[in-house]
């Protein structure tokens, strides 16, 4: 449980009274310095690097205090918007199949178009006893000019989550759509239970790699299900990118999918630059099918309930969510107001912090 004020550890150093005070000095410090929410919504929406900087480290801090203060910021820059514009692009696919490189040509297309670009890319994190970090290697194969204002790139570990992306994940996504045209999460690479994507962005595009081995084999399962469009990038190769792509052509169902969209298979090469243009024409469609058929916003709201369901879970489990009321009750509580669902999620967070207190409490019936 995150806490904040007068902490029960004393530094190494330090004992006695005097170790006391110095913990309390050093929480109230952490405190002092964290950013006042509305005035960091106000220069996020002006899109300035240093804010959105800013906000993505206090969506990522675990003090009591930052998490109230997330909530706020988030609220402030809640919106309409958040529900009709931007366009949230998850981009997954099997290790090595040309990612990062991908991305850093879509970017430069966008950026050629004048579109401003937030990028969230995650890293596979290493095992908890080696420290748990990540090498954050997709920054560094996304080249781009750090003096460019319309694009921005945060990495970050997935921090052992199996899905994919890191629980941070959803509200950061949120933050970068306030303030992006195109906000594009790149995730570590899948496997068959790493889906999580499918319920953050608007538009899924699975990378394939040719010449990897069986085909159906890595399009099986879950993960045939999560893609709206498929890129078999590496065209360069000629024949075995081509065989990729008729292979994944025939093997993707259709019966379980929407009738009306095609889920195009594009041949790209982030080498070459070749594909590209007609691969973010697809993302560009596929949003507009959604917009116009007036499935952007429900999908929006969806994930968000979903990712507020995953997140009550995982925190306190199935005995959480009941005394919620379960899920129906907590969907509908969140569909009362979709435009604040990180604030309604921090007070079911407190409301379930409260009950496990109180029946914990000597005389209640479960004690």
């Amino acid at each position: 449980m995150p806490s904040w004020g007068i902490s029960s550890t004393w530094s190494a150093n330090a004992t006695g009274w005097n170790g006391w005070v110095c913990c309390i000095d050093r929480q109230m410090t952490q405190i002092v310095d964290l950013p006042d929410p509305e005035q960091l919504a106000l220069r996020i929406l002006r899109r300035e690097r240093a804010a959105v900087a800013s906000g993505l480290n206090l969506l990522d801090n675990k003090l009591a205090e930052a998490r109230n203060r997330s909530a706020r910021l988030l609220a402030a820059l809640a919106g309409e918007h958040w529900l009709k514009d931007g366009h949230l692009i998850g981009i997954t696919g099997p290790p090595g199949a040309g990612k990062s490189s991908l991305v850093a040509a879509m970017i430069r297309e966008w950026r050629l178009s004048g579109r401003s670009v937030g990028v969230l890319a995650v890293d596979p994190s290493s095992r908890p006893e080696l420290g748990g970090g990540a090498l954050l290697g997709d920054r560094i194969r996304i080249k781009h000019a750090s003096y460019d204002e319309g694009l921005f790139i945060r990495s970050l570990a997935n921090r052992n989550q199996l899905g994919g992306v890191a629980n941070e994940v959803w509200p950061m996504s949120w933050l970068m759509l306030a303030c992006f045209d195109i906000v594009v999460i790149e995730t570590v690479g899948v496997g068959q239970t790493e889906i999580d994507i499918a319920e953050i962005g608007d538009t899924v595009c699975y990378v394939a790699q040719p010449a990897s081995g069986d085909t159906i084999q890595y399009l099986k399962s879950g993960i045939i299900e999560i893609p709206d469009i498929f890129a078999v990038n590496k065209a360069d190769l000629g024949a075995a990118a081509h065989k990729t792509a008729s292979e994944i052509g025939r093997s993707a169902p259709r019966q379980d999918r929407r009738e009306d969209w095609d889920y195009p298979v594009c041949l790209v090469s982030a080498t070459t630059h070749t594909g590209i243009t007609a691969m973010l024409e697809h993302c560009d469609r596929h949003r507009s099918f959604l917009a116009n058929a007036g499935w952007l916003d429900k999908l929006r709201l969806r994930h968000q309930r979903a990712w507020v369901v995953r997140l009550l879970k995982e925190e306190f489990g199935t005995f959480g969510l009941e005394l919620l009321g379960g899920r129906h009750l907590i969907g509908q509580r969140l569909s009362e107001n979709p435009s604040h669902q990180f604030a309604e999620y921090e007070r079911m967070r407190k409301h379930i912090f409260s009950r496990f207190i109180s029946i914990n409490q000597p005389g209640s019936p479960t004690t």
